[in-house]
């Protein structure tokens, strides 16, 4: 790849992830062309070098969004090597997440929103919430396959609807109680099993 090409290829890169992290942080309708190529130090006019029309792009950014946040799941799960179920509920439903929403799982930010969207979207929102529940599966200790998928449904559910809520209430105290109640709850239950 010559160098203009990599540099083209680089600029790219910078747009997607500069759309991806507001699409987290403002949703799908807001950020606009030109405010996200000032952000990524480019010209509105070169837009059409790098995607079809913004709908591209926010398809783009939203499936690069949810992809990142299972790299995070993944590494969360290792952070606990016995115990891998409860790395990945400690990590998710941490204050840290749910202060980060530019950099946390696009599952959250983007439900509401996906669930109106078009089809290569909501596959997108699909095939993110399956292999979540592949990995949530995989961690869970020894148990038939269809009642860890069935127990990876639950938890999902209550990790990603803990998670909204406690971005969502203005209370802090209030905020922390649900992380704090849900993931003691989590890790009770995934205890038993």
């Amino acid at each position: 790849m010559g160098h203009s090409q990599a540099a083209k290829a680089e600029s790219r890169e910078r747009v997607l992830r500069i759309a991806a992290r507001r699409i987290r942080e403002e949703g799908m309708a807001r950020p606009g062309v030109a405010d996200l190529m000032k952000e990524a130090g480019l010209t509105h006019g070169g837009f059409y070098k790098h995607f079809d029309s913004r709908d591209d792009l926010i398809n783009q950014a939203v499936t690069l969004a949810l992809l990142d946040g299972e790299t995070k799941m993944t590494e969360a799960a290792r952070r606990n090597a016995e115990k891998p179920h409860l790395g990945l509920i400690d990590s998710y439903l941490s204050t840290r997440h749910r202060d980060a929403p530019g950099t946390g799982c696009a599952l959250v930010t983007l439900g509401a929103a996906a669930g109106r969207a078009g089809a290569e979207i909501k596959e997108a929102y699909q095939d993110q919430v399956q292999s979540y529940l592949a990995l949530l599966s995989e961690t869970a200790d020894d148990r038939a396959p269809d009642e860890a998928r069935a127990d990876a449904m639950l938890t999902l559910s209550a990790l990603v609807g803990a998670l909204l809520m406690s971005r969502a209430v203005a209370d802090p105290q209030f905020s922390d109680q649900l992380l704090q109640t849900v993931t003691e709850r989590l890790e009770r239950t995934a205890g038993k099993v």
